[in-house]
């Protein structure tokens, strides 16, 4: 069992059966409005060095560089190139928020990591190619046009208008969010 700390990210899924026997489910939600953009690479591993290295905290980083390749796309999918799955330790944490109107989104990327969280019309690819494992680069992810987050690093998501809106990392396409704004 996790402690929760008064800063932590709350999200419960309360699980259940109603009394006719159907399965129901509701989530509460905590108005902490936070994303962590999050991954585990595993620091002093040689593998991340031609990348950038990984910043990660020692205690938190357990994947090899070996390892997230072996993961970014499966073997189950459609010859040649299929498309990509990702590691599933790089990911948006929540990978959904709905927010009030006015309200901000502090994003915090909280890996070892460099990653980008880009607005986008459509979710695609990114600016690596040899991550875009059938995608098409979504329009927004020009890396000159947007913002990178080292380890670390926050930023702060304002103005949004109501509705959906779509997040990606312009790096690892495959790290999404959406926003609905109410």
């Amino acid at each position: 069992m996790r402690t929760l700390t008064a800063g932590a990210l709350v999200s419960v899924l309360l699980l259940g059966f109603s009394a006719a026997g159907n399965f129901v489910f509701a989530q509460v939600r905590s108005n902490d409005n936070r994303i962590a953009i999050m991954d585990n690479c595993l620091p002093g591993d040689p593998g991340w060095n031609p990348t950038g290295g990984c910043a990660q905290d020692p205690q938190h980083g357990d994947v090899p560089f070996a390892e997230f390749g072996a993961l970014l796309r499966s073997p189950l999918t459609i010859p040649p190139n299929g498309f990509v799955i990702g590691h599933p330790s790089w990911r948006n944490e929540p990978s959904y928020l709905s927010v009030d109107s006015g309200k901000s989104v502090h994003v915090t990327n909280s890996g070892g990591r460099t990653h980008t969280f880009t607005e986008v019309a459509n979710f695609g690819g990114g600016f690596v190619g040899g991550l875009n494992i059938g995608l098409s680069q979504a329009p927004e992810c020009n890396p000159a046009a947007v913002v990178q987050l080292l380890p670390g690093a926050r930023d702060e998501v304002n103005g949004l208008a109501p509705g959906l809106h779509k997040f990606q990392c312009c790096i690892h396409p495959w790290m999404r969010a959406a926003i609905r704004v109410n």
